[in-house]
């Protein structure tokens, strides 16, 4: 018996940000995990939070400038960011 599993071919193209606003897409979801592709138009920006679980952001297509605790990164395609509970983040 194979196990299931979850393909996507090309992500960028499953997730095109919209014109104006955010998109917030969920591919996966369990008890464990939960998978959720955002999309962002140009100049877009998240507010100041936190999260209650770990995260994990990898950067698809485009640019942004991250605030992960008292650090500010420049993120860009293919960065990829792992990111403890709690942790303030804009």
């Amino acid at each position: 018996m194979t196990a299931a599993y979850s393909y996507i071919v090309d992500l960028a193209k499953e997730t095109q940000p919209p014109a104006d606003g955010i998109l917030s897409c969920t591919h996966y979801s369990d008890e464990r995990v939960k998978a959720i592709a955002f999309g962002f138009a140009q100049s877009e920006e998240l507010s100041k939070h936190t999260a209650p679980v770990p995260a994990i952001l990898h950067f698809v297509q485009g640019e942004a400038t991250l605030t992960l605790g008292d650090d500010t990164v420049e993120a860009r395609a293919g960065s990829w960011v792992q990111m403890p509970a709690d942790l303030v983040t804009v």
